[in-house]
């Protein structure tokens, strides 16, 4: 299998054990103001487990309601925007398992489409602003970056920077316990991938999966080597075609994908290799990710409490 198999971020990972991080850039502010996504359903680090969706997004919600309150304490007013549905944070692997969510959404491009229009009202209120008070609201929500930093150390090499202070950093030390220790524990837990990927595609067990997978989709009408191939061939099946039609294009592909990954070695091989690999990585990072699981399910008991219900 080629490396050219492997995505920066997703690599060889299924949809069930996606990645959110791959963050390289020096300076992390977000207007989303949205915790990353964990790397698996389940983990083999310590007695814990990451986060489902639907407790990812009740932990957003909290979120939100906590930055609305700091807001307020600082003057400023702030409006909770559209939170993410369990779909929006699923089939973002390097290829489809579940044949429901295929079915519903394709390979997601609806999904991408509408949050890529849903409107950000905060960010809006800060640009209609005179310039220096833009300032001051943005600062207060997502901070300065010229106040003091966090600094967190990647895996992969580089290091990645937060402001201390912010409405943001706040909800987050509030629900996480300590912002510092969550910062440092999510930045590695979320981007550890990369330092097995590349070998994982290659193994000769994901190779040989591949290839059934391969056979499954060929015997289906669908002749791809490889998932990626699938996807890259999508825009040529929809060429001419009208948005409904090819919507149904990409949703049967979609669904064939998926099929064959649960007929064929191909799910159940990538989720045992994911395992053994990262049961290899170096010890010091177990540490972090014990962290990142007991803080998760920490965050989650006092988002329950927060939003009063639960996922």
């Amino acid at each position: 299998m080629r490396r050219a198999f492997v995505s920066a971020c997703t690599a060889a990972v299924i949809a069930t054990f996606t990645t959110a991080g791959c963050t390289t850039s020096t300076d992390e502010q977000s207007g989303s103001a949205q915790p990353q996504r964990a790397t698996a359903a389940e983990s083999t680090w310590g007695q814990g487990r990451e986060l489902t969706a639907a407790e990812e997004i009740l932990v957003r919600r909290a979120e939100q309601l906590l930055i609305k309150e700091c807001m307020a304490d600082r003057g400023f007013p702030y409006r909770i925007g559209a939170l993410p549905t369990v779909d929006d944070l699923k089939g973002n692997g390097a290829f489809l398992t579940d044949v429901g969510w295929a079915q519903r959404n394709g390979y997601g491009s609806r999904l991408h489409t509408r949050t890529q229009h849903i409107d950000d009202p905060n960010g809006a209120y800060a640009k209609a602003l005179p310039r220096k008070e833009g300032i001051r609201y943005t600062d207060a929500l997502l901070g300065s970056p010229s106040s003091a930093m966090l600094t967190a150390e990647l895996p992969t090499g580089g290091t990645v920077r937060t402001p201390r202070d912010s409405c943001l950093a706040d909800a987050r030390g509030r629900l996480y316990g300590d912002f510092e220790t969550w910062f440092r524990a999510e930045k590695t837990a979320t981007n550890l991938t990369p330092l097995y990927a590349a070998d994982l595609a290659e193994d000769r067990r994901f190779t040989d999966a591949v290839k059934q997978w391969s056979a499954c989709m060929r015997t289906a009408g669908h002749d791809y080597a490889t998932p990626t191939k699938a996807r890259e061939g999508l825009p040529e099946l929809k060429k001419g075609l009208s948005e409904e039609k090819a919507y149904a294009v990409e949703v049967r592909l979609a669904v064939a994908e998926a099929t064959c990954a649960g007929r064929t070695p191909l799910t159940r091989t990538t989720r045992a290799l994911e395992a053994e690999y990262r049961e290899k990585l170096p010890s010091r990072y177990d540490d972090a990710l014990a962290a990142h699981q007991r803080m998760s399910l920490d965050a989650l008991a006092r988002a329950e409490k927060i939003t009063g219900s639960a996922a």
